[in-house]
């Protein structure tokens, strides 16, 4: 299939594609240097068994030539993930820039955006990726004993200080680096001591956090809590968005609530304007009716994720047989991000909400959450609502009085890091023996308004 040419982008398809997508592809399929318990995407390796997954030459020139070629808009992200994306060596990603540049049109910016452990960072790695401007997402979890929890060699060791290497390498080189952290039962209930390592401890100036929900069934919920590794004599499970079961890794709906409040009350005393937390962002935004994160935005459908043989598929979280919306070397991968069956994915998270969600005074905001997500009973016993519910509608509502300051601090000319003057003179009101605004049961002075870090 890499031997076919990169078909022709037909006119009608062109018009009626979306101006622009974010595409995450994956050049090493599903393979990876290590073996995080909870990664799911491991077992995506049972949909091409007996093949290498690396992508070739052709797949490579086919898809950057393609993405550059279907947007309309001047900036154009292309986005490396994984698996492991650094498994793919050095000259593939020299081969991406000069690509990139060769098909790229006069009036276009390329951001080049690279997610990885971080294990195999060096000083050759790191010079290459500061003088192509690439952004860095860094995979970490917390401090070390969080960390190693989940995030370990396929010999069931930490991986904590090897990605610690990592690190240091990219701030060495100057490397822009952002830091993606999953939020799952080893750190659902130290959201601020997790926040503060990722500022004070590696200068993290930008943050996204991913709840871990593994869904199951009750025939795979066994083998899906051991994870999702290849074992000698077992036919290796696929993970596909089926069951209503949850692996014990999973964050529970009430604690990732928890979990965002508690960073949410460190955030918004210091931080605003110098520390970027993505959900913190856009659900500022959306007072304001702007949606730039499918997850909480009314409808999908403009993040699709590339296979390393130029398969296509609905979304990263749909990697499984029947979001598979055809292949890059057979029909032009704007025609494919176009297509009905994408438009249909894309407006269903907004047709198939429960009536609960429908009627839920912070929809504006959450917008029912990620379709992968829904798949337990609403109040009224309604399939297909959220299973973060619970803490969706905790944080909203929980941060809608600061939100709503900063948006008028945005609206009168001001910036929304005013916010931080105006708490600190309504903690000296409340007092230090006042129970903590996060709703601990603690008292300020011993939670939030605590200089030490320690849960």
């Amino acid at each position: 299939m890499d031997t076919q040419s990169s078909p022709m982008l037909r006119q009608s398809a062109a018009s009626a594609g979306p101006p622009r997508f974010h595409l995450l592809a994956k050049p090493s399929g599903s393979t990876c240097n290590i073996d995080c318990k909870y990664c799911f995407f491991l077992s995506k390796e049972a949909l091409y068994p007996n093949e290498k997954h690396r992508m070739s030459d052709a797949t490579l020139e086919a898809y950057i030539g393609q993405l550059l070629e279907s947007h309309r808009t001047p900036e154009v992200t292309i986005a490396w993930q994984g698996g492991e994306p650094t498994l793919m060596g050095l000259d593939f990603f020299r081969k991406a820039v000069e690509i990139a540049q060769r098909h790229r049109r006069p009036d276009q910016k390329i951001q080049h955006t690279f997610q990885t452990n971080g294990i195999a960072l060096d000083d050759e790695w790191c010079a290459f990726l500061k003088s192509n401007d690439f952004l860095v997402g860094l995979s970490v979890d917390g401090p070390s004993d969080i960390h190693d929890t989940n995030r370990v060699t396929r010999g069931g060791r930490g991986t904590f200080d090897l990605v610690m290497k990592g690190w240091q390498h990219l701030r060495k080189h100057g490397v822009e680096f952002n830091i993606l952290c999953t939020v799952n039962a080893a750190n659902q209930a130290r959201g601020r001591r997790v926040y503060r390592f990722f500022r004070d401890e590696l200068g993290a100036t930008w943050i996204q956090f991913i709840p871990i929900v593994e869904r199951a069934t009750p025939e795979t919920i066994h083998i899906a809590n051991l994870g999702w590794s290849e074992r000698p004599k077992e036919k290796r499970l696929l993970y596909t968005q089926t069951g209503s079961l949850v692996t014990e890794r999973s964050v529970s709906g009430a604690q990732y609530g928890q979990f965002l409040v508690d960073v949410f009350e460190e955030w918004v005393r210091h931080d605003v304007g110098n520390v970027y937390v993505q959900l913190f962002d856009v659900t500022l935004e959306a007072y304001f009716g702007s949606y730039k994160l499918c997850i909480h935005a009314p409808t999908c459908g403009n993040g699709p994720a590339l296979e390393y043989n130029g398969d296509l598929y609905a979304c990263d979280h749909f990697v499984e047989p029947r979001y598979k919306l055809g292949n890059i070397h057979k029909v032009h991968m704007l025609e494919l991000v176009g297509s009905a069956d994408q438009r249909k994915f894309g407006q269903d998270k907004r047709n198939a909400l429960t009536r609960q969600c429908q009627q839920c005074e912070v929809r504006p905001l959450c917008n029912g959450g990620c379709p992968k997500d829904r798949f337990v009973d609403s109040r009224d016993g309604e399939p297909g609502h959220n299973y973060l519910c619970e803490g969706l509608y905790r944080f909203f509502t929980h941060s809608r009085p600061a939100m709503q300051h900063m948006g008028q601090l945005y609206s009168n000319g001001q910036a929304p890091a005013g916010i931080m003057q105006w708490l600190a003179s309504e903690d000296v009101r409340r007092g230090p023996y006042a129970p903590c605004p996060c709703g601990s049961g603690r008292k300020f002075r011993f939670c939030h308004g605590a200089t030490s870090s320690d849960d």
